[in-house]
């Protein structure tokens, strides 16, 4: 802030973490209202080339910052992904089966949000019911290329500066994979750990919503909120000062010929104490055990959708739910046993480390809108419910933004806050990270 005034000047306040916003704003040194106008001011810049927001809300903003909010997220720019659940905009997952389907309450998660202060900006695109068939969001780093999904609005107006959190949801890698994509933090929570009532079911086993924000600190504190532990105030879960790093695993587990490993091994040489961990026999297998068991519920919950709103649906959620249809029980039944023998079995999978390093995503985001990318590294944390974090890791050969995931046991996820903490410090010491886009910046 200003060295000349009592007052930061709004490029000032543009530079702010969601952190410093919040402090900011409860002991009165920051106006939720001018906070609100500096980012309302960059979204009407940046959103017409971007596409971020389905349902952007500027006076509900306005009306939000009138009131001075209070709470550890006061007057924080925020956006909600399209398929939860808002009492006041629109929420029409990504579809056009639901214009202007309004729901009657906020989801749980957005309640908690809200209760905490935070400035929603609106709703952010999501691919169709969080699917294949993609939304008009591009990559803030390069229009040329996706910004990932399925919660590619979120991830992208992140990345561009057009808010400074927001909630994705994953069932496959739909949280981990855009945000690496676009050069943000998010977090795959532990199932459970935050509440998925009034999301747009797809798979009951495997679907979590999924923070996301422009660090790690930030991140911490937004899991704080949502995460219903008061115990875990967020300077014990993350607090700012320096973290020591603890051991870790460096995991190449899949072989994938066109993958660039570049990043996770520039990391991995900064880090230092990481040892290569082997995979198990049984890893490889999950892959098919998280497509039978999303096969058979993403039927089930999409069965409606399928047999009321065929017609309004795009061609790539057609492809989708005929393959989904393919799945069984008896699969379903064998992908869960797969689950539950390999989470008998995690010591053979982390060894004596407590995190595993692995790669967000293979790596920067690919050209062309029609794919989103694979989750090749996400799909089997998701259905172990290892709890993950993609840790902003520097730029690629493209120059795109590139991640690295850092990997926890079930249940671990306030270690691994501590952890990814302590890697996002360690990386930047080094001069390596993927700066999200200040509001001075275009797409």
């Amino acid at each position: 802030m200003s060295t000349h005034s009592s007052q930061p000047t709004a490029s000032e306040i543009a530079t702010l973490s969601a952190r410093a916003i919040a402090k900011g704003v409860a002991s009165g040194v920051l106006s939720a209202e001018e906070v609100t106008e500096i980012w309302l001011e960059r979204i009407a810049a940046v959103e017409p080339a971007l596409r971020s927001f389905i349902h952007h809300a500027p006076e509900q903003a306005r009306a939000l910052a009138a009131v001075a909010p209070k709470g550890p997220l006061a007057g924080v720019p925020f956006g909600i992904k399209d398929v939860i659940d808002t009492a006041d905009m629109p929420t029409e997952y990504g579809s056009a089966a639901y214009p202007g389907w309004q729901p009657c309450r906020d989801a749980p998660v957005v309640h908690l949000v809200r209760r905490a202060g935070a400035v929603v900006m609106g709703k952010t695109v999501s691919t169709e019911f969080a699917t294949a068939a993609p939304g008009a969001t591009v990559n803030p780093f390069d229009a040329a290329r996706t910004p990932g999904g399925s919660s590619s609005g979120t991830a992208a107006a992140l990345g561009a500066g057009l808010i400074l959190m927001g909630l994705g949801t994953q069932t496959s890698g739909s949280t981990i994979r855009p945000a690496a994509y676009c050069g943000v933090a998010a977090m795959k929570p532990s199932p459970k750990l935050i509440e998925t009532f009034g999301v747009k079911p797809l798979s009951a086993t495997l679907d979590v919503v999924g923070p996301m924000a422009r660090d790690v600190r930030d991140l911490a504190l937004l899991v704080s909120v949502c995460m219903r532990r008061p115990e875990l105030s967020p300077d014990e879960l993350v607090p700012e000062s320096v973290l020591p790093l603890k051991p870790m695993g460096l995991f190449l587990p899949v072989h994938d010929p066109v993958a660039d490993f570049a990043p996770l091994d520039r990391a991995a040489s900064v880090l230092g104490s990481v040892t290569a961990q082997v995979a198990p026999d049984w890893w490889e297998g999950l892959g098919v055990a998280q497509d039978d068991v999303f096969s058979w519920e993403a039927s089930a919950s999409l069965s409606v959708d399928r047999d009321l709103h065929w017609n309004e649906l795009r061609s790539e959620t057609h492809a989708f739910m005929e393959r989904q249809q393919k799945g069984s029980f008896a699969q379903w039944q064998a992908g869960i046993a797969a689950r539950d023998q390999a989470l008998a079995d995690l010591d053979a999978l982390f060894g004596k480390a407590d995190f595993l390093l692995t790669p967000s995503a293979p790596g920067e985001a690919p050209l062309g809108h029609a794919r989103t990318g694979p989750a090749t590294y996400n799909i089997r944390w998701t259905l172990l419910g290892c709890p993950s974090v993609t840790i902003p890791a520097g730029f690629g050969p493209a120059g795109m933004p590139v991640g690295i995931q850092l990997v926890a046991r079930p249940g671990e996820d306030a270690a691994l806050l501590r952890q990814a903490a302590a890697v996002e410090d360690a990386l930047r010491a080094a001069g390596i990270e993927a700066r999200p886009k200040s509001r001075a910046e275009g797409v």
